[in-house]
């Protein structure tokens, strides 16, 4: 059973990179699903927890930019005996503004967000207590392609 953590910037694929690789195999759990909700972290881990509980793999899809964003992630996931994988998502900052501008609705958020969560970005590492990292990049044709992180790599 996995824990699996997107990390990347809006507009970098995660919730497409979902929709291609998981949607049938794991819950998907995001804080965009409900953006006015009150005590949105505590819904999220609430929501992990019940479905770790069930035995069903979590997808999170949710920026996750710091440590401090994904160390309670990491801890519940462990707590649950999952394992906990990342996915760390090229997020070249025009690109992601770029893909972002189609949006319509409720799916498009404002570029100051995303250069908010750019300047907040710090790249993960094993360290963090994840039991694989990988490096996905949208490619212009369509489709992703994913290889293992490399510490100390960044995906810009």
């Amino acid at each position: 059973m996995d824990l699996v953590l997107f990390i990347g910037l809006q507009g970098s694929g995660k919730s497409s990179f979902y929709r291609e690789r998981f949607a049938g195999t794991h819950v998907y759990v995001s804080k965009d699903l409900w953006p006015n909700a009150r005590k949105r972290e505590a819904r999220q881990r609430r929501l992990i927890a019940e479905a770790l509980a069930r035995g069903e793999p979590v997808v999170v899809d949710n920026t996750n930019p710091l440590v401090e964003d994904r160390e309670p992630l990491i801890a519940l996931g462990r707590a649950h005996g999952a394992r906990v994988v990342g996915y760390v998502f090229e997020s070249d900052l025009e690109a992601c503004l770029a893909r972002n501008a189609g949006r319509v609705g409720r799916a498009r958020v404002t570029d100051k967000a995303i250069h908010i969560t750019s300047r907040k970005m710090r790249w993960p590492s094993s360290t963090e207590g994840f039991d694989a990292l990988f490096h996905v990049r949208v490619r212009p044709e369509g489709g992703f392609d994913v290889r293992e992180w490399r510490e100390g790599h960044e995906a810009e």
